[in-house]
């Protein structure tokens, strides 16, 4: 039996929240006024950003207003409702607080739920009154929400709260002694990410005794090599541009290092490419790092750089594509409780017995995925049985690797005019149908100019290229809102490769409302062009690239009449799915390992048992990662954006009618870019395409 629900969405011209967790600064006042932070937030509409003083007192929002908190889009409620993680940590914290005058310290300390299970080990052991604890949240507006969690289960006199970086901490002033226990969260999907190294190096040198006991205890990074087609495309461009063969090189050569996918470690969930991945090797252990003691300085340069070389046998005949990296936590000292981040495919092989999530569910979770490393160039060939040398290094924030058996593209040093894209644009960009999609449309909407003039109005270097080559009488204006001289330094680099000058290409380093007709040299704009794209915003949810509308607002005076927009209409689709690990990993939570976190629920957007009409915040995600999903209905169209129009605010309403069973967890959003007028060329970012996030 089928049935029917109404969606209404409204989207108006207007800043929405900064998409991740913003830029906090803290102001030290007197004693008397209240803490203040300055919180740093990008305008997704016009790429500003501003800096707003928050009140202490105003971090905490009204319940109805949780949708536009700054933590609704962090990683808190994902890891809160992490049940494997939780009961690691709650079992080393029990195993590790023996003694009752114990003093505790917990460092980025969020909730405060470590610090709540510290306190209530200490009280079992008999420490009431004697053992302290002391938890460190720099972040003010978690701060804040730890001291509510705190007073919701009775313990905001048994955890003492400071709103300070570890490092700015004072024994004698804030601490009354050094702590014996060190507990510990502050992991990222590379682990080193949130700076794992430099807070124990100071947390050793001044706040914890000599030989302090820790939870986590000890972790391990691990790796494998693989072969994966989906994986090469994110990162050998060259090769995919040879295969496109339309005359554009973004990539002219393999030994000059122009443009490449950025060279780091990328977080990916790979369970999702589980079928489309081969395994080249065993998995091999690369770096151990001690919570229990100082992690060693290792000066060869300037920066901290500790390095190791590995022999890998290969398993099989096959071209090494990237490493795959995890790490795993033995969180006590006895080698009892482990916790992995290792994808399910090389799970097995790890060595070390890994906790399961409670009620068989699967061990999906969005706070830390693996890591991919990308071998440069064409990758490594790789003979069963062959050993391959692999060099390890990490600096205080990161892990890098070089395979010596790679070719040489791959160890061509970046130049001045690199330029490096995430893997997903890199993929994109080497795509022979949306590159020809593209070509097509600008070939079609020049024809009938015989020197005109275009706008490539955001970050798009594909685009500048192709109309330039396109018409060679054309003037073509890169506006590179977000590459800036990094897109002009590029385009010289490449421009004899396309048979081009510089001299027909104008890099404008203005904003789209200071443009003049004298930068345009009193001539009409013929073409506005984007794809759309603006470097350093590919987090953003897909309706905030309509700041592509707002700057063609802006240009609408130095518009011929019959100028043409590329794209020229943006249309709002939708359909309802089932997300269950997602919805896991999102919805509200109760109780907490036996500590009550329903006031957390309106702050980090959680869904599900919200009062009244009260939804979740809208989030992006790459909805080909999100565990197991399932369309439950056709594809709506919700509203359309008419790029030939000055921006206005839109509202969308449809009935859904479902067309599977299934539990409906939310609606899945995205935009589909209609290229011409004729609307016979659709680019669509939709959960199909592993390029763009979506909306959920």
């Amino acid at each position: 039996m089928l049935s029917c629900r109404r969606l209404l969405v409204g989207v108006a011209p207007r800043a929405p929240p900064a998409a991740h967790r913003p830029l906090l600064r803290r102001r030290r006042m007197a004693s008397s006024e209240p803490t203040r932070a300055f919180q740093l937030r990008l305008n997704p509409l016009t790429g500003d950003s501003e800096w707003l003083v928050v009140d202490e007192a105003e971090c905490a929002p009204a319940p109805t207003q949780h949708s536009s908190h700054p933590l609704a889009a962090t990683s808190y409620l994902d890891m809160l409702n992490d049940a494997a993680r939780n009961r690691a940590y709650r079992h080393a914290i029990e195993a590790t607080v023996a003694d009752p005058t114990s003093r505790v310290l917990d460092i980025g300390a969020g909730t405060g739920l470590l610090s709540m299970m510290a306190a209530r080990a200490l009280a079992a052991v008999g420490g009431e009154g004697r053992g302290d604890v002391s938890a460190c949240e720099s972040y003010l507006p978690m701060g804040k929400l730890a001291r509510r969690v705190l007073r919701a289960n009775g313990m905001q006199n048994q955890v003492k709260v400071f709103h300070k970086r570890s490092d700015e901490l004072r024994v004698g002033v804030d601490l009354d002694s050094r702590a014996d226990i060190l507990v510990s969260e502050i992991l990222d999907s590379e682990l080193l990410g949130e700076g794992l190294i430099p807070t124990l190096q100071h947390a050793h040198d001044m706040l914890l005794v000599k030989n302090p006991k820790t939870v986590p205890y000890r972790a391990t990074t691990y790796g494998v090599l693989v072969e994966s087609m989906s994986l090469w495309k994110m990162h050998d461009l060259h090769s995919n541009e040879a295969n496109a063969d339309d005359g554009v090189w973004l990539t002219p050569s393999r030994t000059e290092n122009i443009l490449s996918v950025k060279l780091q470690q990328h977080a990916m969930q790979c369970n999702a490419l589980a079928d489309e991945i081969r395994l080249l090797s065993e998995p091999f252990k690369v770096f151990e790092f001690d919570f229990w003691k100082r992690p060693d300085s290792h000066r060869e340069t300037n920066i901290e750089i500790r390095e190791t070389n590995i022999e890998i046998k290969a398993t099989s005949d096959g071209h090494v594509h990237a490493i795959i990296s995890w790490w795993v936590l033995q969180l006590d000292s006895t080698g009892s409780v482990f916790y992995s981040t290792a994808p399910r495919l090389v799970r097995q092989s790890s060595g070390v017995d890994v906790p399961k999530c409670a009620n068989g569910m699967k061990d999906w979770c969005d706070h830390w995925k693996q890591c991919v490393w990308f071998i440069q160039g064409t990758g490594a060939p790789a003979m069963k049985d062959q050993t391959l040398s692999l060099r390890a290094s990490h600096n205080q924030t990161s892990i890098s690797y070089h395979l010596n058996m790679c070719d040489e593209g791959s160890t061509v040093s970046p130049k001045n005019d690199h330029l490096a894209l995430l893997p997903e644009k890199v993929a994109l960009y080497g795509d022979k149908g949306w590159r020809s999609a593209m070509i097509s449309v600008i070939r079609n909407a020049m024809s009938e100019r015989s020197s005109p003039t275009c706008i490539v109005a955001d970050d798009s270097v594909f685009l500048a290229l192709v109309v330039s080559s396109l018409l060679p009488s054309s003037k073509v204006i890169a506006m590179f809102p977000g590459l800036r001289d990094k897109g002009f330094n590029y385009l010289r680099a490449v421009v004899d490769a396309n048979n081009l000058s510089m001299d027909r290409i104008n890099v404008i380093g203005k904003k789209a409302s200071s443009l003049t007709m004298n930068d345009l040299k009193h001539k009409k704009v013929n073409l506005i062009a984007g794809e759309p794209f603006y470097h350093g915003s590919e987090g953003m949810l897909p309706w905030q690239n309509l700041r592509f509308w707002n700057e063609r607002t802006l240009l609408d005076p130095l518009l011929s009449e019959d100028a043409l927009v590329v794209p020229c209409k943006g249309i709002l689709r939708f359909c309802a799915m089932s997300l269950p690990d997602l919805w896991r990993s999102r919805c509200s939570l109760k109780d907490v390992e036996g500590f009550d976190h329903l006031v957390v629920n309106d702050t980090l957007g959680a869904c599900g048992d919200l009062p009244g009409e009260q939804q979740g915040p809208c989030l992006p995600y790459y909805v080909w990662q999100c565990g197991y999903s399932k369309k439950l209905s056709k594809v709506y169209s919700l509203m359309d954006f008419n790029f030939s129009e000055p921006i206005h605010s839109c509202f969308g309403e449809t009935k859904i009618e479902f067309a599977h069973d299934g539990i409906c967890h939310g609606f899945t959003l995205w935009i589909d870019w209609v290229l011409d007028e004729k609307n016979s060329v659709v680019i669509s970012t939709g959960p199909e395409s592993r390029y763009w996030k979506q909306g959920v």
